[in-house]
């Protein structure tokens, strides 16, 4: 099986120092685990290998003290933790282990932020560098396609999306059973576990809600109307799907001029394949009456990845008026303004009235196939 040069393992190769802890978190089956693979063999160092869902990891780590810890890695500096997110009081542990190993060197993956994150946070404060892993990029897929094969799979990626494993998955039945599976026994199950949630039809109904309204402003409380939940609960859930990497959220962009909405927020999923999963179509785009949809939320969780593999800080935000004019993506970068405008067509058109006029200095710009590829790299 070939592997693909993932973007992340260049910019993690830096940051592998002594003394510091590399916490890798993304979503399941996004590869964590052949990219450590892979950081492994590079580095080729003497190193300890754990997996955080197996009972004698936990065993093991349970004493803390830095004697059991110096002498679980022996003559090894280089301690490698899976689904670190599973271990009890996991960056108590790790802190003890930099604190009283010197030169240790821990790298440690996390299936959901809320889990990894609140476990090693405050513990690990200064001690720690930590990264996100996405489904495949496309300037990841340009390593092993021409730009002729790219043209015609984009409109495959629309649909199925961007999980590795798809890759070795040749027909269309058994990429919809994939992702199916994918959905309700890997990414919302985290979800359920952790918050003892019961009833998953109201996360499955929110989801679908969300997906037929992608690249439209909602708010929590329209959400909560429509699906008989409390506002609360809604803002709980969505938080929720945010950190398993579900959903991620895109604010309204306003310097208080009255015209603007700024209150209400767009939703989009981190992978089209699960976004057509929720609605249950996986139709091909020419079939499709939500293309424009589809290529919104692709391209914009693609820009994402670019900003952070590459480490541009932007604030992000969508624009719209309450006279309907609009812009899809708003970029904030060092005091200037970007607005681009996602069309699936090759069509040109003018930027908004109401945003020249407002920020006169402000760029736009149209992104479509034929551009896309440059402005993601």
């Amino acid at each position: 099986m070939n592997i693909i040069d993932r973007e992340l393992l260049h910019l993690l190769s830096g940051k592998i120092k002594p003394g510091k802890v590399i916490i890798i978190n993304g979503a399941r089956r996004v590869g964590k685990t052949i990219l450590l693979k892979e950081i492994i063999k590079n580095l080729n160092v003497p190193h300890l290998f754990l997996n955080g869902e197996d009972i004698n990891t936990h065993v093991i780590l349970s004493k803390r003290s830095a004697e059991n810890y110096r002498q679980l890695m022996g003559s090894k500096n280089m301690l490698v933790i899976d689904e670190a997110q599973k271990i009890p009081e996991i960056g108590t542990v790790l802190k003890l282990m930099v604190d009283e190993l010197p030169g240790i060197r821990i790298i440690v993956t996390g299936s959901s932020a809320f889990d990894l994150g609140n476990m090693t946070g405050e513990p690990l404060t200064g001690r720690k560098y930590s990264f996100t892993l996405f489904p495949l990029s496309e300037r990841e897929y340009s390593l092993i396609e021409t730009p002729v094969e790219r043209a015609d799979r984009l409109k495959q990626r629309l649909i199925y999306g961007n999980y590795p494993e798809l890759l070795h998955i040749p027909d269309a039945p058994e990429k919809k059973e994939y992702l199916n599976e994918l959905v309700s026994s890997y990414l919302l199950r985290d979800i359920l576990v952790f918050e003892n949630i019961k009833h998953s039809s109201k996360i499955f109904n929110l989801l679908r809600l969300i997906a037929h309204q992608t690249g439209s402003p909602v708010s929590n409380n329209e959400l909560g109307t429509q699906l008989s939940m409390s506002k609360n609960t809604v803002e709980k859930y969505l938080d929720l799907l945010s950190k398993v990497y579900i959903l991620f959220k895109v604010e309204g962009f306003s310097r208080n001029l009255r015209k603007e909405i700024s209150k209400s927020s767009k939703w989009y999923f981190s992978d089209n394949g699960i976004l057509n999963a929720i609605i249950a179509n996986f139709n091909n785009i020419e079939l499709r009456n939500d293309t424009g949809q589809l290529w919104e939320n692709y391209i914009i969780s693609e820009r994402l990845k670019y900003q952070q593999y590459n480490r541009k800080q932007a604030n992000n935000f969508f624009w719209r008026t309450y006279d309907q004019q609009k812009i899809d993506w708003v970029e904030e970068k060092d005091g200037s303004l970007s607005g681009f405008e996602f069309k699936w067509s090759a069509s040109k058109s003018k930027p908004p009235a109401s945003w020249t006029k407002s920020y006169p200095g402000a760029g736009y710009k149209v992104i479509n196939p034929d551009n896309y590829f440059n402005w993601l790299s």
